[in-house]
């Protein structure tokens, strides 16, 4: 039942068009490390990583981009390889 309903979430997201790629905060990832991720992973400046990083530790999460749920799934997949924590809601 529960893995239906995380199926049908996932679907969900896949044809509402617009989706957000969320980064939360975490103990154990250095802020270097994010920010470098960042930088890598999603394009951005360093001020821009630096931003992100600290906004997400401060209030527990920040959005990173917004598109096409197939648009983020890279992005996510990567960052969570990397071992920082991310969602696409």
């Amino acid at each position: 039942m529960i893995k239906e309903k995380i199926k049908a979430s996932f679907k969900e997201q896949e044809n509402s068009g617009t989706n957000d790629l969320l980064l939360f905060n975490d103990d154990y990832n250095s802020f270097d490390f994010v920010i470098e991720s960042l930088v890598d992973v999603c394009e951005f400046d360093s001020l821009q990583a630096e931003q992100c990083a600290m906004i997400a530790h401060y209030k527990g999460k920040c959005p990173l981009r917004s598109g096409g749920f197939d648009e983020l799934l890279p992005m996510s997949k990567i960052l969570t390889e990397k071992g920082l924590t991310v969602q696409i809601s």
